[in-house]
């Protein structure tokens, strides 16, 4: 084993492309990944924000504010995924209200 630390993701064939990114404390952003580095740091570039329900902060909506150009730390980064070829489902373990 070489003392190198490897990282589990391999995100150089997500750059360039659109990629989605869940942070702690429950924000989401998408935008064009631009850099990463080891420590899992993002640089995104026309990244934009879903804002999340005031009664309920775990839940984002339909609106978003536009923040250009960011950087997420990557001690912050729980999820990275693309944009494209990835829908929206829904879930299947819900019970039905009369269950």
């Amino acid at each position: 084993m070489s003392g190198r630390k490897e990282t589990v993701l391999d995100l150089a064939k997500f750059v360039d492309k659109g990629v989605q990114v869940k942070l702690t404390g429950g924000r989401q952003v998408t935008g064009t990944l631009k850099g990463y580095d080891q420590l899992l740091n993002l640089v995104l570039d026309e990244a934009v924000e879903f804002l999340r329900d005031a009664d309920d902060p775990l839940k984002t909506t339909d609106q978003t504010r536009r923040l250009g150009l960011i950087v997420c730390r990557g001690t912050a980064v729980m999820l990275v995924s693309p944009t494209d070829g990835t829908d929206e489902i829904a879930n299947p373990f819900v019970q039905p209200d009369g269950a």
